[in-house]
This record gives structure tokens, C-alpha cells and sequence, in this order.
């Protein structure tokens, strides 16, 4: 597999699917691809975190 192939399916990732087919490098670009995915779920979480603080300091009287 080359490295873009790897990378392809290093973004199809199911949670909890078999690791037994993959090889080291494989699984190292699925790690990497979820860790950029953790990044990406925080700053969401982060933005509705601003957001909610915003309406509830515009709210309070």
C-alpha cells in the first residue's frame, strides 16, 4: 500500500472494528486521523461552551 491508500483508509475508521488486517502503518495514520478528529470535537465542544456563557451573560439581569 502506498502512502496515499494508507491515508484513504486511515479515513474510514469504525469504532471497534477489527485491527487484525491492518498493518503498523495503517494504524498509525488511523491514529493520527483520530487524534485530528479529538482536536476537532474539543474546539466544538469549546465553541458551545462560549456560546452558552454569551447567551447566559446576555440573559442575566
Amino acid at each position: 500500500m502506498d502512502g496515499d491508500e494508507v491515508r484513504k483508509s486511515a479515513r474510514v475508521h469504525e469504532i471497534g472494528q477489527s485491527l487484525d488486517g491492518l498493518s503498523v502503518e495503517e494504524l498509525e495514520a488511523r491514529i493520527v486521523v483520530l487524534e485530528e478528529e479529538i482536536v476537532r470535537l474539543r474546539a466544538a465542544v469549546d465553541a458551545r461552551g462560549s456560546t452558552r456563557k454569551a447567551a447566559e451573560a446576555a440573559f442575566k439581569l
